[in-house]
């Protein structure tokens, strides 16, 4: 990409990656922590935050062994095993970090907060960033925005699980059946943003 990029192509970028892109909602990454720590807003917004976090750190990781190693000694086909490494250091730094300072919320995310290590929204963006060809800034600006997109829908998807739980619903559509129709209805409902910006 063209290393002189204005800001307007940043700002475009963010609303795009948040809100017509979202990475849960139109490239369908990250499903699994996304139906599974999202029964309550609090646990729901630490996911969030540590999703956001290790996208964003990992891709600029990523870029940086991709550029300074993987191609100037033609190991690319090692890419994949080299950005899962990377991925799962920063996670383990994250758990650690979480273990120590906010215990409660590791608690609250139990065997979810590992599993970010094979989130695919994680890995699935790194490439997909190199393969878009983006610049080092570039590559941390889709990483965040997609990271607040990711915050943005686990937390809608929560504020309405705890709704569900005082609302009278058929015995049969209890618990996941419902989750899965009200996480479709929130699709549906960005889906009206489709078009809003071309990048």
């Amino acid at each position: 990409m063209d290393g002189h990029i204005s800001l307007t192509y940043y700002i475009l970028l963010t609303i795009n990656s948040i809100f017509v892109s979202n990475i849960i909602f139109a490239k369908f990454l990250g499903i699994c922590p996304y139906l599974g720590v999202s029964k309550k807003i609090d646990t729901a917004f630490g996911m969030g935050m540590a999703v956001t976090f290790v996208l964003t750190l990992s891709n600029a990781f990523t870029y940086i062994v991709q550029k300074t190693i993987l191609v100037p000694f033609h190991l690319e086909f090692l890419q994949t095993i080299a950005f899962i490494l990377i991925i799962a250091s920063l996670v383990q730094f994250v758990e650690i970090f979480m273990k120590k300072k906010l215990n409660v919320l590791y608690q609250s995310l139990g065997i979810y907060l590992p599993l970010i290590t094979t989130n695919c929204a994680i890995l699935g963006l790194a490439i997909l960033a190199m393969q878009k060809e983006y610049n080092f800034i570039t590559s941390i600006v889709f990483a965040l925005a997609n990271g607040l997109g990711f915050l943005l829908a686990i937390i809608l998807f929560a504020g309405v699980r705890e709704k569900l739980e005082y609302a009278q619903i058929s015995p049969a559509l209890k618990g996941a059946p419902v989750s899965i129709i009200t996480a479709a209805i929130i699709s549906m409902a960005f889906m009206g943003f489709s078009g809003l910006v071309k990048i």
